[in-house]
């Protein structure tokens, strides 16, 4: 395509030339585009899908132009027949636009039934198809900012390969590598330095403010038993903004007697903030003396909890676990960073890890200087990043029962787990990966975590010693996501889909990977007992593993209904 006659400035001319399209490149964005289109693990909407078809859509642009230069040079080079009449070539190519705009077109009308199933599946009200339709402007903006930004990366390396042409009178190929190095060393540059960095500097200015803040209706607690209150170690403007919600919700004596009805103790919660010590180890120390100060190696269980990059504490399993317990509980958390999970997994996985694996050790090496006979259970959660943090502080599954945890939940472990990818990679033959068994479920246990009757059936069996059960959802892409899936299909898509996964996804290269990259930037937003949202499920999840005595189905759903009718009062779930 010629610039029109009027644009003559070098410029004008250069940005003219980044509207040009490879005409082999258009059907491949197209094929991408509509591959993206299909459904993955969680609904999207119009806009979101426009982000993520103009992103597959410049990458298969990308390919086509690549597979057609190829083509052209090794293949039909030196043919007679080629290139074509410029007549049939224009056909050719106009045929192909067309063609691939039709196709992207009428792919939009099945992609808005597929969101509606997909919907339909977590309990919410899919697209209608005119509004979907949208979807194809927005991925033509994107797709098209994708291709201009490459077009300017080619042409500072032509410009580089010009001047060693020049300059040293290189071989144009030579010349044309060593400039594509040169840009390709100063884009990593770029990333790793100046936007990763520039990324997290920005981050901790959106976050850390938000640290420092405390939600509305949530005030300073008096009762002895919080880390915060007037008599704590850990002063309560430390806490951060998570912290404070943890110490300062949750049932109170009153409301425990009120859902049990028998005489009942004030929850222990103990925390300390980023804030509340200068390091790591001065934290730890902080929180033993707060277990001490509060009597928590005098309650019936003992509850580390791992957090997530906020410091948060799902309040429903809090809240659940000590209902059960009617407060005789004392739950224990450290806060290691106040980005969100999927920043902290990017910058400070590490640090996550290190800092479960520090609350572990800590807490275990008081416990067990203590009297066989006057320990409490010890007891392990994390959710999330928690999950992996937690998980850490174990180079493998026996050393759970070694360090004698009673029980332990993890919900929703992201895949990069150590001890869970091991386990789901070693499951016994012929269970799926989406609810693989392990040693026969002697030590550790899987649920899809879908109702409460699929975590009681996994329970039922005779289950003796050190109980470990890991929560997962079939749809949450906080697990199921891992950069193999660029060019490597999962084995939990081969297999028959977990209960709130539709059967319609497929697995394409490239494209797939970033479906479920989507997936996880809305996977808390979807409703409870889907994605990574996993709702009251984490009840039936400790009803599984840690039941007080005599403790009965009647007994999970009492506690149920007060947790919905607490969801408020504590502050969201996820």
């Amino acid at each position: 395509m010629r610039a029109p006659a009027h644009i003559q400035h070098p410029l004008l001319l250069w940005a003219w030339s980044l509207l040009r399209l490879d005409f082999v490149g258009v059907p491949f964005g197209a094929l991408f585009f509509c591959l993206s289109l299909t459904p993955s693990l969680l609904p999207r909407d119009w806009l979101f899908q426009g982000l993520i078809g103009g992103l597959n859509a410049s990458i298969g642009y990308a390919i086509g132009v690549l597979i057609g230069k190829a083509v052209r040079r090794f293949i039909l080079r030196g043919r007679s027949w080629w290139p074509p009449a410029p007549r049939v070539l224009y056909w050719l190519k106009g045929v192909t636009v067309a063609a691939s705009i039709a196709a992207s077109l009428l792919m939009l009308v099945p992609a808005s039934a597929w969101q509606r199933q997909v919907s339909t599946l977590m309990g919410i009200e899919g697209p209608d198809t005119p509004a979907y339709l949208r979807t194809l402007g927005i991925s033509v903006l994107v797709g098209g900012l994708c291709v201009g930004m490459s077009r300017v990366f080619l042409d500072a390396a032509k410009l580089w390969a010009r001047l060693f042409i020049r300059r040293w009178h290189l071989h144009h190929e030579v010349a044309l590598f060593i400039g594509a190095s040169i840009m390709v060393v100063v884009l990593i540059m770029l990333i790793n330095g100046v936007l990763y960095r520039g990324f997290l500097t920005g981050a901790s200015m959106v976050f850390q403010p938000q640290n420092s803040a405390t939600r509305d209706g949530v005030t300073q607690p008096t009762a002895p038993q919080r880390s915060g209150s007037p008599t704590s170690f850990a002063p309560w403007d430390t806490l951060g903004y998570q912290g404070r919600n943890f110490v300062a919700t949750g049932p109170d004596i009153d409301d425990l007697v009120r859902v049990n009805g028998r005489p009942a103790k004030e929850p222990i919660r103990v925390y300390a903030g980023l804030q509340t010590a200068d390091s790591d180890a001065a934290r730890m120390d902080v929180v033993i003396r707060e277990l001490e100060r509060t009597g928590a190696f005098d309650r019936k269980l003992l509850v580390i909890v791992p957090t997530t990059g906020t410091g948060w504490v799902n309040p429903v399993a809090a809240r659940a676990l000590e209902t059960m317990y009617n407060g005789d509980t004392a739950m224990v958390a450290v806060q290691y960073s106040y980005l969100p999970s999927w920043i902290s997994f990017l910058a400070d996985r590490e640090k996550s890890i290190e800092s479960g694996r520090m609350l572990i050790d800590a807490i275990h090496d008081r416990w067990t200087a203590l009297p066989p006979q006057g320990r409490p259970k010890l007891v392990l959660y994390g959710e999330s990043l928690g999950s992996m943090a937690g998980q850490g502080a174990f180079p493998w599954l026996p050393d759970i029962a070694r360090m004698d945890f009673s029980a332990v939940l993890w919900v929703g472990p992201p895949h990069e787990s150590s001890l869970w990818s091991d386990l789901v990679a070693r499951r016994d033959p012929g269970t799926p990966e989406v609810q693989p068994r392990y040693d026969n479920g002697r030590t550790v246990r899987f649920s899809q975590a879908a109702d409460a009757e699929d975590i009681a059936r996994i329970a039922e069996p005779p289950w003796n010693g050190t109980r470990v059960l890991f929560l997962q959802h079939a749809s949450d892409p906080i697990i199921w996501w891992s950069p193999d899936l660029v060019f490597s299909r999962p084995q939990w898509l081969v297999e028959p889909p977990g209960v709130d996964r539709t059967a319609s996804m497929r697995w394409y290269p490239i494209v797939t990977f970033w479906q479920v990259s989507a997936d996880m930037t809305n996977a808390s937003a979807v409703p409870g007992g889907h994605g990574h949202n996993y709702g009251d499920s984490v009840l039936d999840g400790w009803a599984a593993v840690v039941p007080p005595d005599g403790w009965t189905a009647a007994d999970t759903e009492r506690v149920r209904a007060s947790l919905q009718k607490s969801a408020a009062k504590d502050g969201p779930a996820s």
